[in-house]
């Protein structure tokens, strides 16, 4: 095939679906590198349409280096991705920007999954909202450690792990078991014998379980709202992004346009 006739759609399918590189592609047709890279950047992304209808939207950013990332707004039902934005920063305000346009292209949002972000779950007034519990549990272990010591801390990390098979009473229950037995622990104090003032003796763990406490009310939001069907967690949006980034790493040295087209690819949005 001459290089007059390489087509940029079918290089395109065979960079981004077909894992080949700029490399590869210049030996098989036999032309430069750089030949190869110009005629797949002729090539045009037509993403189709979006339908509107009721969604149950999982949300998440993921970032490639500091600064840039992927927000991505996701249909639980049909696994279709329905907004993205380039981002320098995750923050609720593009969080709920999101939630209003997917509104104004006339989605009906009948929930929301998301992550454990400070305030975010307060932020879409009636809609109903779950919290990642895969984030929830990941928060609990940035703070007693992956193999605690403390015999309260291995209880509360079984007692954890057992979130995702149990529901709102039997859980909310059992935390306050947990607390019940471990209130005199927690409350210990240690004295600075330099300064006289005293501390918390096990400030982490007392984090982990304030953590709890506090998002609770929306870690089982899928069982108040049994007949929606609403995911406990993020994984859905989490594995499309793993398998993004995946990808990417067969093109290395990306220019940042050049790797925004093949995310827009990818994930057709």
């Amino acid at each position: 095939m001459g290089v007059k006739r390489l087509d940029p759609s079918l290089l395109w399918e065979e960079y981004v679906r077909g894992k080949q590189t700029y490399l590869q592609l210049a030996t098989k047709y036999n032309c430069s590198k750089r030949t190869i890279q110009r005629k797949i950047d002729l090539h045009t992304l037509i993403l189709k349409p979006k339908t509107a209808r009721s969604v149950i939207v999982l949300m998440d950013t993921t970032y490639w280096v500091r600064n840039f990332g992927v927000m991505l707004f996701k249909d639980a039902t049909t696994k279709e991705n329905l907004l993205k934005y380039y981002v320098r920063n995750e923050t609720n305000f593009l969080y709920r920007k999101g939630v209003e346009e997917l509104k104004s292209m006339g989605y009906t949002i009948m929930a929301i999954v998301s992550d454990g972000r400070k305030g975010l779950a307060q932020s879409f007034g009636s809609i109903p909202v779950q919290m990642c519990q895969f984030h929830q549990v990941a928060i609990i272990r940035r703070y007693i450690t992956k193999n605690p010591k403390l015999p309260a801390s291995i209880e509360l990390k079984e007692f954890v792990a057992m979130m995702k098979m149990t529901d709102r009473e039997s859980f909310e229950g059992g935390l306050d078991l947990w607390f019940t037995k471990w209130e005199s622990f927690l409350n210990e104090r240690t004295k600075n014998p330099e300064t006289g003032k005293s501390y918390f003796t096990h400030k982490r763990l007392r984090s982990a379980y304030r953590s709890l406490k506090t998002n609770k009310k929306w870690l089982f939001t899928w069982y108040d709202y049994i007949d929606l069907n609403i995911p406990n967690t993020t994984n859905a949006i989490d594995g499309h992004f793993a398998d993004l980034k995946n990808k990417l790493r067969n093109h290395n040295g990306l220019s940042i346009e050049r790797k925004k087209k093949f995310i827009d690819a990818f994930l057709k949005v």
